[in-house]
């Protein structure tokens, strides 16, 4: 909940200049009141990158309805023309507004259903890792919410070529708490999603789905994390409304995906360490 329309869409250039990087799909999810300024914004070709990536846009929620008495909501067909992706099960909307993996689920069809991206955030509390419980308690929510979207027919294609849904993975007791998550705990809980999606009959075992980073994300941390060959990239939060940040993390993602690249090419080389970073 930050920005206005009248400075959402000035950031958004600014970023988007910034990070001009091939390789790299950039995402910038702005509030529902800024989205209309921030696409007008992004629509500057100036700002694509060398490969022809523009910057996409995204909606921070979206409702399970595709209409009805929901006053305050925001369904996905009032999302068309104004964002290509949206995020569902975010941290802060699962423990300020209560919602379930049922309830996110239910976010994830509408979203696809009306041919949006999903970023699917999932990540569990200090005490559930403290507990022990933490991949169980991730593996529950990527279950709870994945569960009913029909892997072998209409929810697991894709769109234009890229995979429709991509996975946040939040530990939720490192973000804005001053302790922090390592690459190889993140790398571990990527592999145990994966696994999950593997068993609920995702294609090529679930590796097709990019996996994202989302624990208080910054510029000097972000290579701890795209060193490590099961993440894809970043959900980025505070650090989104600094540019140098943003620019930052952006060139090391870039500098991820050409190394990929190049290990892709190579005989012999490991097939889950090629793509681009996110």
């Amino acid at each position: 909940m930050n920005t206005t329309p009248a400075d959402a869409g000035e950031l958004a250039r600014t970023i988007g200049a910034r990070t001009r990087v091939p390789g790299v799909i950039r995402v910038i999810c702005p509030p529902f009141v800024c989205l209309a300024a921030v696409r007008d914004a992004l629509a500057d070709e100036a700002l694509r990158a060398p490969d022809g990536q523009a910057v996409e846009v995204g909606a921070q929620d979206v409702h399970h309805e595709p209409a009805g008495a929901f006053t305050g909501w925001t369904s996905a067909p009032m999302l068309a023309g104004l964002a290509q992706w949206v995020i569902a099960g975010h941290s802060e909307r699962r423990r300020d507004a209560g919602e379930t993996d049922a309830l996110i689920g239910r976010k994830v069809l509408a979203a696809r259903a009306h041919d949006l991206r999903t970023i699917l955030c999932v990540g569990e509390q200090l005490e559930e890792r403290e507990g022990g419980r933490a991949l169980e308690v991730v593996d529950r929510q990527v279950r709870g919410c994945l569960g009913d979207a029909d892997p072998a027919g209409l929810g697991m294609d894709q769109l234009a070529g890229r995979p429709w849904l991509t996975i946040a993975y939040e530990p939720v007791w490192a973000i804005g708490t001053g302790r922090t998550a390592r690459g190889a705990d993140a790398a571990e809980m990527a592999g145990a999603i994966r696994g999950t999606l593997a068993s609920l009959g995702f294609p090529n075992g679930g590796n097709e789905v990019p996996v994202l980073y989302g624990g208080s994300v910054t510029a000097a941390a972000i290579g701890e994390f795209l060193a490590e060959p099961a993440i894809d990239g970043a959900l980025v939060g505070g650090a989104s409304l600094k540019p140098d940040e943003m620019a930052g993390i952006v060139a090391r993602a870039g500098l991820t995906a050409e190394a990929r690249a190049a290990a892709a090419d190579r005989p012999g080389a490991d097939a889950t360490f090629g793509g681009a970073a996110r």
